[in-house]
């Protein structure tokens, strides 16, 4: 199925390993020309040289309060603009409800609730500019199954489901979707690193899931 997203312009945040590197890949494969970040360089640029087409690889720590814009600047620099955002983070470290700080609290909140906040400001007037636009955030499925032991994750990406499915009905009427993935457990260094066994998804896969919300076909979900 040709997603009709060839010559589109794409930024995906942390997409050096894992789901964030198989999204840009899916994209990338569908002649989107993609912009990625990370925190590490070395990592980042062999992602970026594994993929096809057009890549920017742009090293940045995309939790930093300034970073969502200078991401989204040099997209549009290099590109000409921007149709299509997946905002992703890595996750917070493991605590259960009772023994988390409030400096946690608000370290998980400002990676995994504000960060994607502030890319969505960010890209939303290019899209408008552009009569189209395709957002989607990764967050966990932990949304909708808590884990004991995840209680930063839980909040913070439960914090985002909540403001993401409101701003989806300011978006819609002007071309502009915004969905939340919210993915189960897959074979990345994250799962691997939280010690979490069992039956695992291929990142590929939700790459491509992913691509598919960002494509012409999926106008109707948001």
């Amino acid at each position: 199925m040709d997603l009709g997203i060839a010559g589109r312009v794409a930024l995906v945040t942390a997409a050096s390993r894992g789901l964030g590197r198989a999204v840009a890949t899916a994209l990338a494969e569908e002649g989107a020309s993609v912009a990625i970040c990370a925190r590490n360089e070395g990592p980042l640029r062999e992602a970026a040289r594994a993929m096809p087409g057009d890549v920017l690889a742009i090293p940045a720590d995309v939790t930093a309060p300034d970073a969502p814009r200078r991401l989204v600047e040099a997209t549009v620099e290099r590109f000409g603009g921007l149709h299509i955002l997946v905002g992703n983070a890595g996750g917070p470290p493991p605590g259960r409800a009772l023994e988390v700080t409030d400096d946690q609290l608000r370290a998980a909140l400002e990676a995994n609730f504000l960060t994607s906040v502030r890319l969505v400001r960010e890209a939303v007037p290019h899209m408008r500019a552009a009569g189209w636009g395709r957002i989607c955030l990764l967050t966990s499925y932990f949304i909708k199954q808590p884990s004991p032991t995840l209680v930063l994750s839980n909040a913070a990406r439960t914090a985002l489901w909540a403001w993401a499915k409101t701003a989806a009905q300011d978006l819609f009427p002007e071309g502009i979707t915004l969905n939340l993935v919210c993915p189960g457990p897959h074979a990345t260094d994250r799962m691997r690193e939280l010690g979490i066994e069992g039956p695992a998804g291929d990142p590929a896969d939700l790459g491509r899931v992913v691509a598919f919300l960002c494509s012409t076909h999926a106008n109707f979900i948001s």
